[in-house]
């Protein structure tokens, strides 16, 4: 019977990270009924099962083959962070003049923070971003066809890639659900890894950018090893060690 009871009360975490986004450990001791050390216990067995990742006084859900977040929600949490880290990577471009941008929120931000005073070609598989570009002064958008998924807006599946494969880019600006020095880049879905890898395959440079909550996270698929990018670029709420131990795989690391 208390076996089952610690099952229901895990599935009942899981169940409020993911609608909320995040989970604290003194409200689900009372909203429960069970002590903080039961909370605490069940949220290193959710860690361990790869569902949640904690964090000081509560967890966070990692999303999976069977969880994502919208876009919608995204553009909701880590704003001020996601907006420093996509000014840092546009700083990157360099003279790059045909870049990929890939879906999610910092990527968004991170196409609205490029310059607009030199010709540039951006390449990309999110509405959003297309959405962002097609009035600004001296860009030419691409966006590439395919199967839109509803949550990201994005399109996806061997339209997308196919139409992908036929370009040289000199810079891909990419986004993943999670990053961990094991198990390199990762996302939830399986078409999306597709295009995100073929994306790095058509660039001559490869930048990743992402708050600091994705680090260690792993989602379902792989699509790069962490040595691929040319560049990772965070926020300083990454730990400078634990920044260094990637940097040691390959990339620079750019903590904002």
């Amino acid at each position: 019977m208390a076996t089952r009871t610690a099952e229901e009360r895990q599935r009942e975490i899981v169940r409020v990270a993911r609608a909320t986004g995040s989970v604290d450990v003194a409200a689900l001791a009372s909203e429960l009924g069970v002590a903080k050390e039961t909370v605490r216990r069940d949220l290193r067995a959710l860690e361990d099962h790869g569902l949640i990742r904690r964090t000081h006084g509560g967890a966070y859900p990692v999303e999976s083959a069977g969880f994502e977040t919208t876009l919608a929600f995204r553009a909701t949490s880590h704003v001020p962070e996601k907006r420093r880290i996509a000014a840092a990577a546009a700083g990157l471009l360099g003279d790059a003049e045909t870049v990929f941008v890939d879906e999610g929120f910092t990527p968004q931000l991170i196409a609205e923070a490029l310059p607009r005073d030199r010709p540039l070609t951006v390449v990309t598989a999110s509405l959003p971003v297309a959405g962002a570009l097609a009035g600004a002064e001296n860009v030419s958008v691409l966006l590439l066809g395919g199967r839109v998924r509803a949550g990201t807006l994005a399109t996806v599946d061997h339209w997308t890639t196919k139409m992908l494969a036929g370009f040289v880019l000199d810079l891909a600006y990419i986004g993943a659900n999670g990053i961990s020095r094991d198990h390199g880049l990762t996302t939830p879905d399986p078409a999306v890894g597709e295009v995100k890898a073929q994306a790095m395959r058509a660039a001559r440079r490869t930048v990743f950018a992402g708050v600091h909550t994705k680090f260690g996270a792993v989602s379902f698929c792989r699509f790069a090893e962490v040595g691929a990018v040319e560049a990772i670029v965070t926020s300083t709420l990454l730990p400078a060690a634990e920044a260094h131990r990637y940097s040691l795989l390959g990339p620079q690391v750019i903590r904002v």
